[in-house]
């Protein structure tokens, strides 16, 4: 009888830094050869990376006998001489020195384990369906260590019933405590872990522990109370690393420790708005998927132009959440979309660059931006939400404040969920959901613009709808250069140009400036102060490029005042959009 495989990890020698791996495959064998590969992307983060990279003293057994592995392709293990083996076992270590959520990291005081750049999996030379069959997991780590982990099982060995639960099985072992409470009948645990040894303060955990719940029962109250009953939260605090991912009935957050300690309100805003993130694509991505994503192929990128619904609408709608639950103010509300709003005016991409080519072209753009990236790009997290709430307005003004996008989610999840009869969504199907919902019959227009066209969404008039309006945040005296820059001591490189700089044609991005008007700076606040009183007006930089003094001209400029601040309280639409989900029928 076919079995699945056993997948072992070795955690023992953190200070190594390298994870020790063996895959297990038992007969039967179905040819003379056996090929695996490392999956060389995750859902979720649309980037080819090379795992192969990380591994060393590949070694092989058949029956206990050693015999030759190789490596064939850029992914590629390949054993021949196997057709009458009863076991095969690969073995090999795995560097673990990258400290982000979407890689390994083995150190003496904590195990990060993604399973998708630790074992290969078999790809020829066994039957294909035996990878949706039941697989073992087992891991070593040291005595006191306990893991956080969806796959069902006890310390040290679990299972995963088929391929994608294998591959999307987080799992975080080091010796802090699991902590562990009730949300309306669903188990939550955390997991904490310092990338210094920081010991969390109590009452920092209490604080996030009360977070999580609210928002998790405003989900709930959205969505309603899922099947699963247990729910895992990675949270990793490191000195500035910063990044969430998610997984099925998990995610691992990784934080600026600040996040955690009193005063840094900003951090704690985003703390809490990264794990609202992280757990709506329970329902939007792990659930309800682009059609073309039901079977991944993690061996190649996987196009689809929807990312602006599955990361801008989990962006607008996981926000919305911390507002509605009560973890954020209203003031915490308008001081990130303040913060949304600088970023959305420091960039150009739109008249370039539409959502769905966005979307479709993730794979080179995202995660490979350069210094000018932003002159022709967009990111579908930032103006993808900005077109969602443009949307959700006019939805709910047309709707009365009965409807909104939320609804719209809900619609999908329910008919296009895995396990549904329709499992998978296309754009007709977002574009049906939407005109189908009460308000929105005549909307399918304004969507196509909104993801197929080069421009800004008018958020402006969407707020003049909710009675309230975007100001200046303040107003900014001196000259402007719009330039980013980066600063180390003794010196000041430009980083990239902000829209409109007066510079964009003269200054390079790499460039150092050395001097203005003759005048020594090192750092962005000397230059500010040196063409503080030059608006309008030519001034000479000396500046070093590729090791070359030059000198060039330019006429710095007043600051832009963007209208990103959010002034006035909004009128009953706006009260319906911020809710409770378990209080909106009260309110309307």
């Amino acid at each position: 009888m076919n079995s699945g495989l056993i997948f072992h990890a070795d955690a023992t020698a953190g200070e190594s830094r390298r994870l020790g791996v063996s895959v297990i495959i038992e007969g039967p064998f179905t040819e003379n050869i056996l090929e695996c590969k490392f999956p060389r992307w995750i859902p979720g983060s649309y980037l080819i990376r090379e795992p192969m990279q990380h591994l060393t003293d590949l070694s092989c057994t058949a029956d206990g006998e050693d015999i030759k592995a190789e490596r064939f392709g850029v992914d590629g293990i390949r054993v021949r001489g196997i057709s009458d083996a009863n076991k095969v076992v690969l073995t090999y270590r795995l560097l673990a020195a990258e400290m982000t959520c979407r890689s390994n990291h083995l150190d003496a005081s904590h195990l990060h384990l993604m399973p998708p750049y630790t074992w290969v999996l078999p790809t020829r030379g066994i039957e294909a369906d035996r990878l949706d069959l039941t697989h073992s997991i087992t891991l070593d780590c040291p005595d006191d260590w306990t893991t956080a982990t969806q796959h069902p099982g006890k310390e040290g060995s679990w299972t995963a019933n088929g391929r994608d639960e294998l591959l999307d099985g987080i799992m975080e072992s080091n010796a802090n405590e699991m902590i562990s409470w009730n949300v309306m009948g669903t188990t939550q645990h955390l997991k904490l872990w310092d990338s210094g040894g920081f010991k969390t303060p109590q009452s920092s955990i209490d604080r996030f522990i009360e977070a999580a719940t609210l928002i998790i029962e405003e989900h709930f109250g959205l969505f309603g109370v899922p099947d699963w009953k247990e729910y895992w939260t990675v949270l990793q605090l490191t000195d500035s690393g910063r990044g969430g991912l998610e997984h099925l009935r998990s995610q691992t957050s990784m934080m600026p420790r600040k996040c955690m300690q009193e005063g840094n309100e900003d951090e704690w805003r985003d703390l809490v708005s990264l794990f609202s993130h992280e757990f709506l694509h329970q329902w939007n991505v792990k659930q309800l998927r682009p059609h073309n994503f039901l079977d991944y192929d993690l061996q190649k990128e996987v196009h689809t132009d929807l990312l602006w619904w599955f990361e801008g609408l989990t962006s607008w709608l996981g926000d919305i959440i911390c507002l509605r639950s009560g973890v954020w103010s209203d003031d915490d509300w308008n001081k990130d979309w303040m913060r949304k709003m600088n970023r959305h005016f420091d960039r150009n991409g739109m008249e370039h660059e539409s959502l769905m080519e966005s979307s479709h072209d993730s794979w080179i753009h995202l995660y490979r931006p350069n210094s000018y990236s932003r002159e022709v790009q967009i990111s579908y997290y930032l103006e993808g939400e900005m077109a969602i709430f443009c949307l959700d307005v006019e939805l709910r003004k047309r709707s009365k404040g009965m409807s909104g996008l939320d609804d719209v989610m809900v619609s999908l999840y329910n008919e296009f969920r895995l396990g549904s009869t329709k499992e998978g969504v296309k754009y007709a199907d977002i574009r049906k959901a939407l005109v189908n919902t009460s308000g929105g019959r005549n909307l399918g227009k304004m969507l196509d613009s909104l993801v197929s066209e080069r421009k800004a969404p008018d958020v402006l008039a969407a707020f003049a709808t909710l009675g309230m309006e975007l100001v200046s945040e303040k107003e900014r005296k001196g000259a402007w250069l719009g330039l980013k820059m980066s600063n180390s001591p003794g010196r000041t490189k430009v980083r990239t140009h902000l829209t409109g700089s007066p510079c964009r044609e003269m200054v390079h991005t790499g460039d150092e400036i050395i001097a203005i008007d003759g005048l020594r700076v090192t750092s962005y606040k000397e230059i500010n102060a040196a063409i503080h009183g030059s608006a309008n007006n030519p001034i000479s930089l000396t500046l070093s490029r590729e090791g070359v003094l030059l000198e060039v001209e330019v006429i710095p400029i007043s600051h832009p005042e963007h209208t990103v601040k959010v002034k006035g309280g909004g009128n009953r639409i706006w009260k319906a959009i911020k809710c409770s989900t378990r209080r909106r029928e009260l309110l309307l």
